[in-house]
């Protein structure tokens, strides 16, 4: 690759910044610098069976493996991130975390053998008031490292529903009952599908979705999410 001597001299005088911390970016770093990438807690769940996240569905949904990048916690760098992504129109930083965690999942055979990719899809109203789905983005990234097609069509969000905060669990899975449904009962039949979402809280919203999923015959689930709550 030939190095362009006026890009350098451009990347000098205005430097890429780190969205966190503000420190002028390396060329192999990409709006997140390595320190704070690093300095956010990971939570190696998908090398642990029965781990913590998948003892959540247990008794709700039958689910193949579950797992989350991150921990979740008020102020932290991820929080401001998850900001950053939903609510600053940076869709981009989904992709590039969604890249980073496939890396980790190529570690367990368990989440490469997926055979589709499916982020939790947002209600057509919403989508058009941000312009994008998160997990879309995210699904994005790790459809690209694990070499997984990426399916947007078979799960609708066919019912908006209110805001699920300061909701309590019983409320938020009456919230989320019936607000999916699959345009193809047929696709995904006998297939290893992992479902995707930004943050995990009590995980009705993933209830919700997995429980539409299982009218395809066969069908087995697995669950990521950058973070858990």
């Amino acid at each position: 690759m030939k190095i362009n001597p006026f890009d350098d001299f451009i990347n000098l005088l205005f430097p890429d910044l780190c969205i966190l911390c503000g420190r002028a970016l390396q060329k192999n770093e990409h709006q997140l610098c390595l320190s704070c990438l690093h300095d956010i807690p990971k939570t190696n769940y998908h090398l642990i069976e029965g781990n913590p996240i998948e003892k959540r569905f247990w008794g709700k949904v039958p689910i193949f493996r579950a797992t989350s990048y991150f921990f979740f916690q008020k102020g932290s760098s991820f929080q401001k991130l998850l900001h950053i992504l939903k609510y600053k129109g940076n869709k981009e930083i989904g992709e590039l975390l969604g890249k980073y965690a496939a890396i980790d999942l190529l570690d367990s055979p368990d989440f490469t053998s997926i055979d589709f990719i499916i982020p939790v899809p947002l209600h057509p109203k919403k989508y058009k008031l941000r312009g994008y789905n998160q997990s879309e983005w995210i699904s994005k990234g790790i459809s690209e490292i694990l070499n997984k097609p990426l399916d947007t069509t078979t799960l609708l969000r066919v019912r908006e529903n209110p805001t699920q905060t300061k909701k309590t669990v019983f409320e938020r899975f009456e919230n989320t009952e019936g607000i999916f449904e699959l345009s193809n009962t047929t696709l995904l039949a006998g297939k290893h599908v992992l479902l995707i979402d930004d943050v995990l809280t009590t995980g009705s919203t993933l209830e919700a979705c997995a429980r539409a999923l299982l009218e395809t015959q066969g069908i087995k689930i697995s669950i990521f999410t950058l973070a858990i709550a």
